[in-house]
């Protein structure tokens, strides 16, 4: 098995939800946090052989990048190894019971419902992150009064903190302060369908790669 740039580009952004990850036959790919706030899945375009779980995804891509692309990744018989070969090189990475990693999910998560939804730009997206860097904004919340949609940027416990706004969208009636973590939101660059559910749960799709987050609404959010 090789690992596509794209696949080991996933991977460095899983590894920043969790520290350890479990592949599962097939080839899909899923993580969670260790709180259960933030859920990704995406299809990557290697199959899985078999089921193994990797303890500190960042060193096992670190190892992995002192090879070339050419690498081939085997399992040894019982699971236990895997072996990355490329040219003469030759490394022996030890794996983990899959028990060891917690929080390691199965299954897609089904949304309860969507309340709102538009789509986040990948100009946007990159804009809001930036500001909130620069800002150091804890939160980041989707706000509407009805007339619009925009992204704020800010601590939503301290009324006398910096902030910021974007709109982003044209509101449809509906009044409501969706408060998100900015730690929360690891996605990796590009343009994302966004839907929220008032039941305190979000889904960010990307419009272009097979990659999907599910991040939950935080503490001090709100409807009408």
């Amino acid at each position: 098995m090789k690992l596509s740039k794209e696949t080991l580009s996933v991977l460095k952004n899983f590894a920043s939800i969790n520290d350890g990850i479990v592949f599962r036959t097939g080839n899909t790919l899923r993580t969670c946090d260790a709180l259960k706030q933030v859920m990704a899945e995406t299809q990557i375009a290697e199959t899985i052989p078999s089921n193994f779980a990797i303890y500190d995804l960042n060193r096992f891509l670190s190892v992995l990048s002192l090879h070339d692309e050419s690498t081939e990744i085997e399992l040894d018989d019982n699971n236990k190894a895997a072996n990355l070969k490329s040219g003469k090189k030759k490394t022996s990475y030890k794996l983990c019971a899959i028990e060891m990693i917690k929080n390691s999910p199965d299954k897609t998560i089904v949304m309860p419902s969507v309340d709102v939804s538009f789509t986040l730009s990948s100009d946007d997206l990159d804009a809001v992150m930036k500001s909130a860097a620069v800002l150091g904004s804890p939160h980041i919340a989707v706000k509407s009064d009805g007339a619009k949609i925009v992204v704020a940027q800010l601590d939503n416990k301290d009324s006398s903190s910096h902030s910021s706004e974007l709109e982003i969208a044209e509101g449809d009636g509906k009044k409501y302060n969706m408060v998100f973590k900015t730690e929360h939101l690891r996605m990796i660059p590009g343009s994302y369908t966004v839907s929220i559910s008032f039941r305190g749960i979000a889904s960010f799709k990307h419009t272009e790669k097979p990659i999907q987050y599910w991040i939950a609404t935080d503490v001090g959010s709100t409807k009408e």
